[in-house]
């Protein structure tokens, strides 16, 4: 997970740690999103900068680290123009992007920009259909229960799909991974609960391979040894992908170089 913070990080610092995190072997990065948060944004709102216009800066001074949304608000967004710009950061990373989104939870946020609260979790879920559809080279008419659309071409059309993630620990979300994603991104309190939410995904799932993946947080309070032993609990315990977010980007250079010498020296 890329540094919250509260100001508006020089571009340098942003560039530094991407570079850091593909120079030692971490295979992507997440950006979180709010778009006018009720309070000033940091550790409970994330990064001051808008997520798909920074992965689309990132992307041209990276090579290899993949970078993806955790999670982007999709019902604050308009899925037509967030269709438009997922498929163009696709295009133009060579393939290194992953859109990951949620409900949102904020009411207060959802009332400032005139977003419906109380439909949020179905709109997500029309707009993941339409999502799916676009993606797939779809094309109109398009008829469905919000969104449609009766003329129009869609461009540029992924090779492949643009992966697709969802965030959330609740049955709603995990329906919503199974039906539409390629990866669950949950924050379980332990490995065990997040086992058993694994197993409710694969259960859901119904033969869809969907990856069961989590976030965690270290901000360097504990020894990295710790964190080590955390990270392998949660893959034995079947996660494909753990994201760490280290804190303020003060050290997380140093964080992320200690992490990887406790993993690789076990």
């Amino acid at each position: 997970m890329l540094p919250d913070e509260s100001i508006a990080m020089p571009a340098e610092v942003l560039v530094e740690v991407a570079r850091g995190a593909e120079e030692l072997g971490f295979a992507g990065a997440w950006l979180p999103d709010h778009v006018l948060p009720p309070g000033e944004y940091g550790a409970t709102f994330g990064g001051v900068y808008e997520p798909l216009v920074t992965i689309g800066y990132l992307a041209a001074v990276t090579r290899r680290l993949w970078f993806g949304t955790s999670v982007l608000v999709a019902p604050l967004r308009d899925p037509f123009v967030l269709a438009k710009q997922a498929a163009t950061l696709h295009r133009l990373s060579g393939g290194r992007f992953v859109l990951g989104v949620g409900v949102g939870w904020s009411e207060e946020e959802f009332a400032a920009v005139g977003a419906d609260h109380g439909r949020r979790g179905e709109i997500t879920d029309d707009v993941l259909a339409l999502l799916h559809h676009l993606f797939g080279g779809g094309t109109a008419p398009y008829r469905a229960r919000r969104f449609s659309y009766e003329t129009g071409v869609f461009a540029p059309v992924p090779d492949g799909r643009v992966p697709v993630m969802v965030g959330g620990n609740s049955d709603a979300a995990l329906r919503r991974a199974a039906r539409y994603a390629d990866v669950w991104q949950g924050v379980p309190a332990d490995p065990g609960a997040f086992a058993e939410r694994a197993r409710r995904l694969t259960e859901l799932a119904a033969g869809r391979d969907v990856r069961a993946a989590l976030r965690i947080a270290w901000n360097g309070t504990e020894p990295a040894e710790s964190v080590a032993d955390r990270v392998r609990a949660y893959r034995d315990a079947g996660a494909s992908e753990i994201a760490v977010h280290f804190g303020p980007h003060e050290g997380t250079r140093a964080r992320m170089e200690s992490l990887t010498t406790a993993l690789t020296d076990h």
